[in-house]
């Protein structure tokens, strides 16, 4: 055998099981198709990488089975995540919500410790290698990859697929995993983009445009759950933080609700300025809250230059269901080329959620992104690839 394992994807799980099964006296050789390793990892947070989350646990997960993460997070936990980055002088520090990013270092001193620590073991990583072909033996596997033109075959007894899933082609993602799961019959849970800007189009568009570069902090939801976080208006529709979390709940065809002041309640504000100087313009109050160019748009909908104490029943009904009760149905999305990361992937029902080994094929093991794992934003999907990546270093 070439190594005890064989890693396909130098990812945030491939790396980590190479250096946790390097801990453990094993030799992998990791095999990546980008001209580098960590590449998702370097573009994460814009170059600044928010590794994880001090409040990652299986809530923050979708899944068919949402119980699958708990055991691999009682074996990788936060703290482990912590702790290991502290060893290597990268101190977390929290930016919001529990999202913790290197303090004084980016995601080049993130991936450095990994390359680091292979190179202590001897781990090899293997760019610009791109798999085409595994044979599947008694005892072990047949791995074959191009590089520079020459088909290079490895052998080993134990394979880890930690290839990632279909988000930002242009980084290299493929759906190498799902084709190769697809092939030996394991089943897959329809893929979609996740954590993804929104479109809009139709007679809202134009609307929606003219906002572009606008941000208002909000709570969007839908009939299944709801996120406090900015929301971004662009030239296509909308983006921002609530609405990456609520695309990897959002079907197509479906309204989603934006409360667009969700620590106030208009009709109290109003009738408080009522008593106090029923003369303020609506929109004079509302630019308490928004930007002008904000304020000015949503006269498309409201009485803004009308004084608050002359504002009738309906209209403050309208206004109410307006500023809390703005309805968007979104066209679609921006596809993978801008989504994070994939909703969906290989039925974990197929996978020990003890090992991450594959049930059907012994000694084959799956991690990261490629499988029906989908975090929320803001540094669980990581979580879930160190955990992964040390799950299955366990059991090479």
């Amino acid at each position: 055998m070439d190594a005890d394992a064989i890693i396909i994807g130098a990812g945030a799980c491939g790396l980590m099981c190479a250096v946790q099964a390097g801990y453990l006296g094993k030799q992998v050789i990791v095999l990546e198709k980008s001209d580098k390793p960590g590449a998702k990892i370097l573009i994460s947070g814009g170059g600044r990488c928010n590794y994880t989350n001090q409040f990652a646990s299986a809530e923050q997960f979708i899944s068919a089975n949402p119980h699958f993460v708990k055991s691999a997070f009682t074996q990788w936990t936060v703290e482990d995540t912590i702790s290991f980055f502290e060893t290597y002088g990268i101190q977390g520090k929290e930016k919001t919500l529990g999202q913790l990013f290197p303090d004084d270092k980016n995601a080049k001193d993130v991936v450095a410790v990994f390359t680091s620590i292979c190179e202590d073991f001897g781990q090899e990583i293997r760019c610009n290698a791109a798999v085409n072909n595994i044979e599947i033996f008694d005892d072990y596997f047949k791995v074959s990859y191009e590089k520079n033109g020459k088909t290079v075959v490895l052998t080993t007894e134990k394979l880890v697929i930690a290839s990632g899933g279909l988000p930002i082609p242009k980084m290299g993602a493929t759906d190498f995993a799902l084709r190769f799961a697809r092939k030996n019959g394991l089943n897959i849970i329809e893929t979609a983009p996740a954590l993804v800007p929104l479109t809009i189009t139709g007679k809202d568009e134009e609307w929606f445009a003219q906002l572009s570069g606008n941000s208002v902090f909000c709570e969007v939801s839908n009939d299944e759950i709801a996120f406090e976080e900015n929301i971004l208006f662009t030239h296509w529709g909308l983006s921002g933080p609530a609405i990456l979390q609520i695309s990897s709940f959002w079907r197509r065809g479906e309204t989603i609700n934006i409360n667009l002041l969700p620590n106030h309640d208009v009709l109290a504000l109003l009738e408080e300025e009522r008593k106090t100087n029923g003369k303020t313009l609506l929109s004079t109050l509302l630019h308490r809250f928004y930007t002008r160019k904000f304020t000015d748009a949503l006269g498309k909908f409201l009485p803004l230059t009308k004084p608050v104490a002359a504002l009738t029943k309906a209209e403050l009904d309208l206004i109410a269901a307006t500023i809390h009760h703005f309805k968007v149905k979104p066209a679609g999305d921006k596809g993978y080329d801008k989504a994070e990361v994939m909703r969906g992937g290989i039925d974990t029902s197929e996978i020990s959620s003890k090992t991450l080994e594959c049930k059907k094929i012994p000694n084959l093991f799956f991690g990261g992104e490629c499988m029906d794992v989908t975090g929320w934003l803001g540094g669980y999907n990581f979580q879930w690839a160190w955990a992964s990546g040390f799950v299955i270093a366990q059991n090479l």
